[in-house]
């Protein structure tokens, strides 16, 4: 798999703070990250690449440049969320856009934390283009997160990188914690553990804390496997084997899920490199004497469950809908501020998720992506299971996270 799009989003930007040298391999392909490039360049940081290999010299905290123009996002929604976080310590004025879909996207969530932090924000009505004049020292706070949300959570860390003093971030649901495990490989000072409330955890740095650039060995994307891992599993006769794939535990329970499917998925060669654990997936078919939990019982995903899933939950409705009893999607709200689609299967819409029946036989259609990777790869994954020929229109978009996502599934695929 190419390198994990999270996990070289938060490398490079982190690398970017820091005193010194930082070089990055396996760095993702993707076009997001590819604009995170782009805005630290136009920041004043001296990047070079060399095929999957990318070297930063930082700036440290505070050696940032006004850009010339506006910083161009893209796609990328965690390219504005972060760098927001980092520029809100900097003391001139900068602006973040992208494009149509990125404009669309709220941003309040960021905008809040950061005002309290003592940044100036203005945006379109709580959407980008964002305007930010920092200040620094910015000052620190304690922050509740109101929407589960590793991006929001990484914003105000990495502001409060530049505050005087302490910045605490609690979350009652668990998201992703790579920009705390990439802090900690740094050198930076982090605290973790349990809130005040039942289920609750915090994160918390202590600003203006200087240290050193550091190597980082990038693990393959699981988000990308997911689609691999989900057509093995569907298609009959199926054997694959994925290396050095992460393995993070918050980003493991899309496997736990097609496992309580009774689908044979097993991970082996567990270890840790620069703080991210990696794993060896097998996908391999499914034994008859494995029967799915809950055989004929519609699953129900829903609550704690949705951020650790919130990539993979359109490719869990096309699972679902091969599965005896189907699958629930609910408390899933968050997929309206992304662009989806739907397949041409039974399925019943809710506010906050959908529910598709199974087993469905599917039939081969035409289908608008609408700009969406994720719902373009993961109708690719459909289409293989689908009586007749499927098309995708605008496919082009799967290089927003897997640019090669195409060509490797057409040399897995016989």
């Amino acid at each position: 798999m190419p390198g994990d799009k999270s996990i070289s989003h938060r490398a490079a930007m982190i690398a970017a703070l820091a005193e010194g040298a930082s070089r990055i391999r396996d760095f993702s392909t993707s076009e997001d990250c590819g604009a995170t490039l782009r805005c630290l360049d136009q920041l004043g940081v001296r990047i070079s690449r060399d095929g999957s290999d990318v070297s930063i010299e930082g700036c440290g905290r505070d050696r940032f440049r006004a850009p010339a123009s506006p910083l161009d996002c893209g796609n990328s929604g965690t390219t504005m969320r972060l760098l927001a976080g980092i520029l809100a310590g900097q003391e001139f004025e900068s602006t973040l856009t992208g494009d149509d879909s990125l404009r669309s996207r709220p941003m309040q969530r960021i905008i809040e934390p950061l005002q309290m932090l003592g940044a100036a924000m203005s945006s379109a009505g709580g959407h980008a283009p964002l305007t930010i004049r920092g200040r620094k020292p910015l000052v620190p706070i304690d922050y509740e997160l109101l929407t589960p949300s590793a991006q929001v959570k990484s914003c105000i860390l990495l502001a409060g990188l530049n505050a005087n003093g302490r910045t605490k971030v609690t979350e009652d649901q668990p998201t992703r914690d790579h920009t705390e495990r990439m802090l900690h490989w740094f050198g930076v000072p982090i605290e973790t553990g349990d809130g005040e409330k039942e289920n609750e955890r915090f994160v918390a740095v202590t600003g203006r804390t200087a240290f050193a650039g550091h190597d980082i060995d990038v693990p393959g994307d699981i988000s990308s496997a997911a689609y691999f891992i989900a057509a093995a599993a569907l298609l009959d006769n199926s054997s694959l084997e994925i290396e050095s794939v992460g393995f993070n535990p918050t980003r493991t329970l899309f496997l736990k899920q097609m496992q309580s499917f009774g689908l044979n998925v097993t991970v082996g060669n567990v270890r840790d490199e620069a703080n991210e654990p990696r794993s060896t997936i097998k996908v391999e078919p499914a034994h008859d004497s494995t029967p799915a939990a809950n055989p004929k019982s519609l699953l129900t995903l829903r609550s704690a469950l949705i951020p650790q899933l919130i990539d993979e939950l359109p490719l869990l409705a096309v699972v679902g809908s091969q599965i005896d009893g189907g699958i629930e999607i609910r408390d899933a709200s968050e997929l309206r501020v992304k662009e989806s689609d739907r397949i041409a299967a039974k399925v019943e819409e809710f506010e906050d998720g959908l529910r598709v029946n199974g087993p469905t036989r599917l039939r081969g259609a035409q289908i608008e992506s609408r700009g969406d990777h994720r719902i373009a790869m993961t109708f690719a994954v459909a289409g293989l299971i689908a009586e007749g020929e499927t098309e995708i229109k605008d496919a082009d978009c799967v290089g927003v996270s897997f640019p090669e996502f195409f060509e490797l599934l057409s040399s897995v695929v016989e």
